[in-house]
């Protein structure tokens, strides 16, 4: 079944919280599986599928809830938190797909959710501009005390509250990508690149050394994507289409992007910085290495139109 082209399908941590009050473990499992329903339909049409994620309010959760312990234990490094997300979240999608997988007759097909490391430049100038939004949403009042009884740089996030912020430094190389190829020639389902990868760099003795940071996830989907020289980039996010205008009364849906189309809109900064731009951006390193490939961004109930030509925003060359 898995035999065709390679699709890396990004899924947005904040996908997996559909409102501030459902961020337990067990309401975010209850996306994931609704996610994981249809991404069986791309698999059903011979795609062979690496599924990264982000974990932006994930790993913030994490940090929090180590902080608010630390008398009654240690620490969470971000790199550790990084990884832990991978573990649980690669978990759920794992469990979900296998689940899914059978319901629809698969159950051949395996799935494994693989610990990725993710190389950065430690020089890299976002770590003394931390930028990447992690945790909850909250109000300046709360966010301004907790940056100053914590030590967090905290930013206003696309107009729905404020949140800490950690450094997000460019995804050069995932490591662990001739892994993620040869299991893919063995028809496995991956799960790869959980929240970016965890960073880490080389010494000057090629040792790998991790560093405090979040990837964002659609960068490095999209570098995943040229590595593994993809057949399709596919990003899930809240809205079926991409927008111009978005939110306005001059609102407009579009079905189709060429790469020049997107990067001129990008440059005009009709998307915002937050939301779609960082997705724009992935679509268009993507294209640039792949011309060959196809762009996909629609919601995860959207995927199966998409793919017929029904909906969603087509990039291409």
């Amino acid at each position: 079944m898995c035999s065709g082209k390679i699709a890396v399908v990004a899924v947005g941590g904040n996908a997996l919280i559909r409102s501030p009050g459902e961020n337990a473990l067990e309401q975010q499992y209850e996306a994931v599986k609704e996610t994981a329903s249809h991404v069986v339909a791309l698999i059903a049409a011979g795609w062979r599928v690496v599924l990264t994620h982000g974990n932006g309010p994930q790993v913030g959760f994490i940090l929090r809830r180590s902080e608010v312990a630390k008398d009654a234990a240690p620490t969470v490094p971000l790199e550790y938190a990084v990884g832990d997300t991978q573990g649980a979240i690669g978990f759920m999608f794992q469990n979900a797909l296998c689940n899914a997988l059978a319901a629809q007759g698969f159950s051949a097909i395996r799935v494994v959710a693989l610990v990725t490391q993710t190389r950065i430049d430690p020089n890299d100038p976002a770590f003394s501009t931390p930028d990447k939004p992690i945790g909850a949403w909250m109000d300046h009042e709360t966010a301004t005390r907790l940056a100053e009884t914590q030590g967090w740089h905290i930013a206003e996030d696309s107009g729905r509250g404020w949140r800490r912020v950690v450094p997000s430094p460019a995804p050069l190389e995932i490591i662990e990508t001739p892994i993620i190829r040869d299991l893919l020639a063995q028809n496995v389902v991956v799960i790869a690149c959980g929240g970016g990868g965890i960073p880490v760099w080389r010494d000057s003795n090629g040792m790998l050394v991790a560093a405090q940071a979040v990837i964002d996830k659609d960068r490095a989907s999209a570098l995943l994507a040229c590595e593994l020289n993809a057949g399709m980039l596919l990003i899930p996010t809240g809205v079926e289409q991409v927008a111009v205008n978005f939110g306005s009364p001059q609102q407009r849906w579009l079905s189709q992007l060429s790469l020049a189309e997107a990067e001129a809109l990008l440059q005009s900064s009709e998307f915002g910085a937050g939301s779609m731009a960082p997705k724009i951006e992935a679509m268009l390193t993507y294209l640039r290495a792949q011309p060959q490939g196809l762009g996909l961004i629609t919601t995860p109930q959207g995927i199966s139109r998409a793919l017929s030509g029904n909906g969603g925003t087509r990039f291409t060359c």
